[in-house]
């Protein structure tokens, strides 16, 4: 597993996915490699009241105690029976480590981002769905799930808290034009109320950094394009088009690299942030450190107002 991780991040703007596919009452399902730490046998779980019905405990493998989400009662929406086989895929992302509990792991498939599709509405769940996009690994249908999606759900007080925003004070009103890439509709919509309640107001969202791209496309031939779009912030994992290729190609275009940017991810380790820099990546943020991004957004805009 850490080689194959290795193998990932060594690629830069490749738009590539290595996808960890694993069942659940044999539906398959997927989760991004780079969020994965380890998977190991499902272990005794301590009960912790008061807590959300799919949390199933906490325990403790090592030196870290980590919470356990009954994957397959989130899911089902109903107890389900624990089985001697069952797995843990222990995940690291928002800077906490999580375990789930899966049936069986059944291996890694390495595909585009162009080759994810994201699901029907009519399928997902509409808006609160937790399928983040669809994918084809070798003849075989996978569901990739949006993990971020179900931690929010399960744990409120990890994502996005507009309490860091309301920390700032009052905040004069900006028109700068921000462009946002972030495929989760709830963090979407987090993002852009965190940032119009801090004041800017020109804010334009889009589902995948494809679309984004493609929409920059009507500004190539401007010598500075920045009145148009000042400020680009991109999640990491999209259909379509990632947001290190979206960096990538944005920082190698002539024009286009006078844009700010910042990588808005809950997939921010050592050795992503030091993937990004290469890329030309402006700044690099852990969600959900909203209050840190509008910050980090105002400097950017300042600076990049001075270099005009």
């Amino acid at each position: 597993m850490e080689q194959e991780k290795k193998g990932i991040l060594l690629e830069s703007g490749t738009n590539e996915i290595e996808i960890l596919q694993f069942t659940i009452d044999g539906s398959l399902y997927g989760i991004n490699v780079a969020k994965v730490r380890e998977i190991m046998m499902s272990a005794p779980v301590h009960f912790m009241p008061h807590s959300h019905p799919a949390v199933e405990g906490i325990f403790k493998p090592r030196d870290a105690v980590i919470t356990v989400v009954d994957l397959p009662e989130y899911l089902t929406g109903h107890p389900t029976e624990k089985k001697p086989k069952d797995l843990f895929i222990i995940t690291y992302f928002n800077k906490t480590l999580i375990a789930f509990r899966v049936h069986t792991v059944v291996g890694i498939c390495r595909i585009s981002w162009q080759d994810i599709q994201k699901p029907d509405r009519t399928v997902s769940g509409g808006p609160d769905g937790v399928a983040t996009g669809i994918a084809q690994c070798e003849g075989h249908l996978v569901t990739i799930l949006d993990f971020e999606r179900i931690v929010a759900e399960i744990a409120p007080q990890t994502t996005i808290q507009m309490s860091e925003v309301e920390a700032l004070g009052e905040r004069s009103r900006d028109t700068h034009p921000i462009w946002i890439a972030e495929d989760s509709i709830l963090l979407s919509t987090m993002i852009k109320q965190a940032l119009t309640k801090a004041g800017y107001t020109n804010l334009k969202m889009f589902a995948n950094g494809q679309e984004l791209w493609d929409a920059l496309q009507q500004w190539k031939e401007e010598e500075d394009p920045r009145p148009n779009v000042s400020l680009v912030i991109t999640d990491l994992e999209m259909p379509q088009m990632d947001g290190h290729r979206l960096t990538k190609l944005i920082k190698s275009s002539p024009n286009f690299k006078k844009i700010p940017l910042i990588i808005f991810s809950s997939l921010i380790t050592d050795e992503m942030r030091i993937k990004g820099k290469q890329l030309g990546a402006d700044e690099q943020l852990s969600k959900p450190e909203i209050g840190h991004l509008i910050k980090v957004v105002d400097e950017l805009l300042e600076r990049s107002a001075a270099e005009k």
